[in-house]
């Protein structure tokens, strides 16, 4: 079993290494999530499937069978058309993120709350809701957006990753007497 410290050196720079690539290319970024996308759809699809000739009756059988027919499809058009799953997909995560403001200021309106928590619910929410709108707004450019951003994270925690396993590993690495 490898040491932990290994373990977050290579986390750390695959995570470096992803981020570099988000950044740099953010197309094939976004390519790669639709890709993923597809390959889920079709997975699901197979589950579906299994589901529905694992039931005794007709009524699911038929319902499991529409949901992986529908899955099928949707893997089908995210390879065959991958412009415009990238776009949706970039619309579906403005969708998320226009529900989880709303949901964030509400939260941040219950009563009982401190005011700094309900603070800095409520600027989350409003983030997030001004997030959905730039996704909406312009969701070709919020696909590469993401993507970058994407990166940006993944470059951040790739390298804090490194710190904590190069500080973990000088740890180890310190002879019991000297703590």
């Amino acid at each position: 079993m490898p040491k932990s410290t290994t373990t977050l050196l290579w986390r750390g720079l695959l995570s470096i290494a992803l981020g570099a690539t988000s950044v740099l290319w953010p197309s094939i970024t976004i390519g790669a999530f639709v890709i993923v996308f597809a390959v889920f759809a079709f997975l699901l699809s197979a589950v579906e499937s299994l589901r529905a000739f694992s039931s005794d009756r007709v009524g699911p059988v038929l319902g499991w069978l529409f949901l992986a027919f529908i899955a099928v499809g949707a893997g089908c058009v995210a390879l065959t058309w991958p412009g415009i799953t990238a776009l949706a997909l970039t619309v579906c995560i403005g969708v998320w993120a226009l529900m989880a403001g709303a949901g964030e200021i509400a939260l941040g309106l219950l009563p009982g709350m401190r005011a700094g928590y309900r603070a800095f619910t409520t600027l989350t929410g409003l983030i997030s809701i001004m997030l959905a709108f730039v996704l909406f707004a312009r969701p070709d450019i919020g696909a590469v957006s993401l993507a970058t951003v994407f990166g940006l994270f993944s470059l951040v925690h790739g390298v804090s990753t490194l710190v904590l396993s190069f500080q973990l590993r000088s740890r180890a690495n310190v002879s019991p007497s000297a703590r």
